[in-house]
C-alpha cells in the first residue's frame, strides 16, 4: 500500500502542461491536492504504527485488586527449583501478607490437596482465616472450577495479583485465562516457582505477551502505595518490608541506626552527602 502511494505522487509529477493555461492550472491544481492527500495518509499511517508500539502503563490501584494465592501448596513447593529453597518459602509467603498490609480482599485455591500436592502453608491460612479457600479436586487451570470463577467474580474487581506454583501452569494458565476474560493481571515473577530457569523465562515471556504484567514483589508494593506519605505508606510499609523484604528493611535500620547513634565514622564526613553538625566518632 505504501508503494503504491509512492508512485501515485511520482506520477503527479509527470503530468504533461497542456497548451490550455487554463486546464494545465487544473490539472496542476488537481494534482497538488492529490499529493496533499497522500502526504496526509502517509503521515497519519506512520503516526498510528508508531502509537500501535506504545505500551500502555496502568497502574495499580488497591481500591481495584484482587489477591490470588494460587497452589502455593506445602508439596508442590518442592517443585521449585528455580530458586533457593529458603528464599522462595519467604517469597511465597511475602506475595500472601501483601493482602494484610493493603487491606486487599484475598482468594485462596489449591489443588487435589489431599494427595501429594500438599495443603497451603498454615502461615498462610493462618493469615485470612474468613477468606475464600476453593479446593479443587482436579481442574488444573483454577479458571474451569466453577466456584473459583464465582468467587473471582463476586469479588468485583478488575485488577488481579497472583502467584502459583509451577509458573508454566498454575500461574500461566490462570493468568491467560483472566486476561481472556478482561481482567488485567499482576504476576509475581518472585512467588511463582517451578522445575527450572529456563521453563521460568519462557513461561514468563509467554504471560507478557498476552498482556500479563511480569513484576517483581517491590514493584506491586509500590506500585499500590504510589506515595510513601499516603496510608498504608511509609509508617506501615517500612515494618512490613523488614519482615518481608529485608534487604530494604536492612537499609531502613542502617539510616535509623546512624540517626539513633548520631555520629558519623572517620572519613564518612567527607563524603559527597555530609550533613553539617553531625558528629565524629573517635
Amino acid at each position: 500500500m505504501l508503494f503504491q502511494m509512492k508512485e501515485a505522487i511520482q506520477n503527479t509529477a509527470d503530468i504533461p502542461v497542456t497548451a490550455n493555461p487554463d486546464l494545465s492550472r487544473h490539472i496542476l491544481f488537481n494534482s497538488y491536492k492529490m499529493k496533499l492527500t497522500v502526504h496526509s495518509l502517509l503521515a497519519f499511517l506512520f503516526t498510528t504504527l508508531a502509537l500501535a508500539d506504545k505500551v500502555p502503563f496502568e497502574r495499580l490501584n488497591k481500591d481495584d485488586a484482587l489477591l490470588l494465592i494460587i497452589d502455593l501448596q506445602e508439596g508442590l513447593y518442592t517443585l521449585a527449583r528455580d530458586f533457593d529453597a529458603t528464599l522462595y518459602r519467604d517469597n511465597m509467603i511475602a506475595h500472601s501478607a501483601l493482602g494484610q498490609v493493603f487491606d486487599l480482599p484475598v482468594i485462596l485455591t489449591t489443588s487435589a490437596q489431599t494427595g501429594p500436592n500438599g495443603p497451603l502453608p498454615q502461615e498462610i491460612l493462618d493469615m485470612y482465616p474468613s477468606a475464600p479457600l476453593i479446593k479443587r479436586q482436579g481442574e488444573v487451570d483454577a479458571w474451569d472450577n466453577a466456584d473459583f470463577r464465582a468467587a473471582v467474580r463476586a469479588a468485583n474487581k478488575t485488577q488481579i495479583i497472583m502467584a502459583g506454583i509451577v509458573t508454566d501452569v498454575c500461574t500461566t494458565f490462570l493468568a491467560l485465562s483472566l486476561r481472556a476474560e478482561g481482567y488485567s493481571v499482576w504476576a509475581n515473577v518472585e512467588a511463582s516457582g517451578t522445575t527450572t530457569g529456563l521453563i521460568r523465562d519462557v513461561s514468563n515471556d509467554r504471560m507478557a505477551r498476552a498482556g500479563v504484567n511480569v513484576v517483581s514483589l517491590f514493584s506491586i508494593v509500590c506500585d499500590l502505595m504510589r506515595d510513601w506519605r499516603n496510608t498504608p505508606g511509609a509508617t506501615e510499609l517500612f515494618p512490613w518490608l523488614d519482615k518481608y523484604l529485608p534487604a530494604y528493611g536492612y537499609l531502613a535500620r542502617g539510616h535509623r541506626a546512624a540517626i539513633v547513634n548520631g555520629s558519623v565514622g572517620s572519613g564518612e564526613d567527607r563524603l559527597p552527602t555530609k550533613k553539617r553538625g553531625v558528629k565524629m566518632l573517635n
